[in-house]
């Protein structure tokens, strides 16, 4: 130090002040992460796999709560204030515009005065009292917000909001699969090598329970298997003969058709289901008892809920037959149930979306939609996606509660009978339940437009979801346990104390890194099919006349050119460039460019590991014949 000036010294002391205070403002950031004890306790006593399972949940409710407060803080906030006087503001009404009166009529149902159980119809589908609430898209209808020295523009802070929230979550979602997608990388190996490493260090030192150390070697001894099965699978490819080849080609073409017509029939059935509910749901309360009324509103989540369930099942039973490895096995089953699972959301949107644009009457000419069925169809919409958490809510709770908690119950004091002993615990599969996260968090990007306040209830759904997957593993119960449980389940339904050690974990192996990169790679697969339909919501459909921000606008897109306008021309002349073909091309070239230089870096740098690993194993040859060759000179020299 004595050789540097004074300055230089003030820097380098400075700069390692700075290092020191990060790591410190690191450490106490790490004792305020949520659940930070019980996903530690679930890692020691449980493994890193069904970690990442809780760490994955607990990602989820932060997103859902960053963007509740995006839409809170752009939408709702300057509504609040203005609302309750808090500020010297006033709302700025939509100006009339030169519309047919025909489109502007939006009743709104009023049943929920007249029957006392039309409340709790209202409060599970979203209609009635809750209907005018700023729970629904058809509650903003306002221009702005009018302060001391400017105007809040709501429709334009409205589409912000959302396109703020998608962009967040895509940013955060590659952010987080990228250093996963790292991990797989330097992970990808060598059969050979596998066989070693899980040998020699397979072994997950996370695990201090007796039961889960047992569970841990059955898992590597599948571990094993499943990879003796897999080089079985590769010797039984390379033999296989040109007929034999034909014969199971033809048998997977004609298996993959029965996949294609399964996934085709539970489409059609959705969309049956769509079309009826929405065209028996306009009856008068009074014509339908209570348990007919709930049907038909949720016809449409009980169906796509059943194919949910039964679909897996015939996945299952199909692939058994196509003759594929073990590891392709499970994959190619999750992919298929992926796709089942996100693509009846989607169905079910375009259903909705072509029987809005579509009518018998002249009211599409005259309004651009249907308003005679759908007066303001962005508040059905998102009373659909509210339907559709809400019923997924209580599906989980269902199961939990009436299937594997009895079920539980039945293995620890009925464990003699050759039935309960078959039937056995429920267990903890991870790749299910993560689908069933990943199906709840794409209705919630949906629904955000159509709901704005659906990611709030997102949160506090995973934060419930979270207590109760938290306590369903196992444990051995006295009677005196088990009448404490039944009691706290008869009053907290859905508390932390309600359903105790009711699974046990899945004995097939999912590791930390594997797991948290399928599942960001399945929830990634979600975010892309949720902006499909919403782009095409917002830029395609008409804006309904009778509710919302965007009743002066054909699109709801069309905010944004509104507001280009009123820009000054040379900004305007530089977002006309950059958004016209003469820029895009040459961008999307360059693009196209670094993404091949990349992938040829990568090659590369994957040829020169295969280089490296064939220069380790020439080393292990060349020290073994040294050794070789060493031991017969001290046998010479002995003899």
């Amino acid at each position: 130090m004595k050789y540097l000036s004074e300055w230089d010294q003030w820097k380098r002391y400075s700069s390692k002040s700075w290092k020191r205070f990060l790591e410190k403002a690191r450490e106490m950031t790490t004792h305020l992460e949520l659940w930070r004890e019980d996903i530690r306790s679930i890692e020691g006593k449980f493994g890193t796999g069904i970690q990442s399972y809780f760490s994955f949940l607990r990602f989820l409710v932060l997103l859902n709560l960053v963007i509740f407060l995006i839409i809170f803080m752009l939408v709702l906030l300057p509504i609040l204030l203005t609302k309750y006087k808090i500020t010297n503001s006033s709302f700025v009404l939509i100006p009339f515009k030169d519309t047919d009166i025909q489109c502007t009529v939006y009743p709104v149902s009023s049943s929920g005065l007249i029957y006392f159980y039309s409340y709790i119809i209202d409060l599970l589908s979203g209609t009635g009292f809750l209907e005018e609430t700023s729970l629904f898209y058809g509650h903003y209808t306002i221009d702005g917000v009018k302060f001391q020295n400017f105007t809040y523009d709501l429709p334009l802070a409205y589409l912000i909001s959302t396109i703020a929230y998608l962009a967040l979550s895509l940013l955060w979602i590659v952010k987080r699969s990228v250093e996963g997608f790292k991990i797989n990388l330097i992970r990808s190996e060598e059969h050979f090598q596998s066989y070693c490493n899980k040998i020699f260090a397979g072994w997950d030192f996370c695990i201090t329970n007796r039961s889960m150390a047992d569970l841990k070697h059955s898992s590597l001894r599948y571990e094993l298997r499943a990879d003796l099965e897999e080089e079985r699978i590769r010797q039984k490819i390379a033999e296989r003969t040109s007929e034999e080849t034909i014969r199971i080609y033809s048998l997977r073409l004609f298996l993959n058709c029965i996949v294609l017509a399964v996934l085709g029939a539970c489409f059609y059935a959705i969309y049956v289901a769509t079309v009826f509910s929405q065209e028996h749901m306009k009856k008068e309360i009074d014509k339908m008892v209570f348990g007919e009324n709930l049907l038909i509103l949720y016809l449409p989540s009980i169906v796509i809920t059943l194919a949910n369930f039964i679909t897996p099942m015939i996945f299952a039973k199909i692939i058994r037959y196509e003759d594929y490895s073990p590891g392709f096995e499970i994959r190619l089953t999750i992919l298929r149930c992926v796709f089942m699972r996100l693509a009846t959301i989607c169905v079910l949107v375009f259903t909705l979306g072509s029987k809005i644009t579509s009518c018998d009457d002249d009211t599409c000419d005259l309004c651009g939609y249907n308003q005679k069925l759908y007066p303001c169809w962005e508040t059905q919409v998102g009373q659909e996606m509210y339907k559709l958490m809400i019923f997924d809510f209580i599906i989980i709770l269902a199961v939990t509660l009436f299937v594997d908690f009895p079920r539980k119950l039945l293995v620890t004091y009925c464990s003699s009978w050759k039935l309960i002993q078959c039937w056995g615990q429920q267990e903890f599969a991870i790749p299910d339940n993560v689908l069933g996260i990943v199906y709840g968090q794409t209705i919630c990007w949906i629904g955000a437009f159509f709901s704005p306040l659906l990611p709030a209830i997102a949160t506090l759904k995973f934060i419930i979801i979270f207590y109760v997957k938290e306590h369903e593993f196992p444990k051995v119960w006295s009677l005196d346990e088990t009448f404490f449980i039944l009691i706290c389940i008869a009053g907290l339904p859905s508390g932390k104390w309600s359903l105790l050690y009711t699974c046990r974990p899945s004995p097939r192996p999912f590791r930390a890194s594997n797991s948290n990169f399928f599942f960001l790679l399945v929830l990634l697969i979600g975010l892309c099919l949720a902006i499909i339909p919403l782009t095409i919501s917002i830029s395609r459909i008409p804006s309904s006349k009778a509710c919302g921000p965007f009743t002066n606008f054909n699109t709801t897109w069309e905010v944004i050119p509104k507001t280009v306008s009123t820009f000054p021309s040379s900004l305007q002349s530089f977002i006309h460039g950059v958004t016209s073909e003469a820029f895009a091309v040459p961008f999307f070239m360059i693009i196209c460019l670094i993404m091949f230089y990349f992938i040829a870096l990568a090659g590369a740098h994957k040829r020169v590991v295969i280089q490296l690993r064939e220069q380790l194993s020439l080393e292990s040859r060349d020290k073994r014949y040294l050794i070789q060759k060493l031991t017969e000179a001290q046998r010479d020299t002995r003899n």
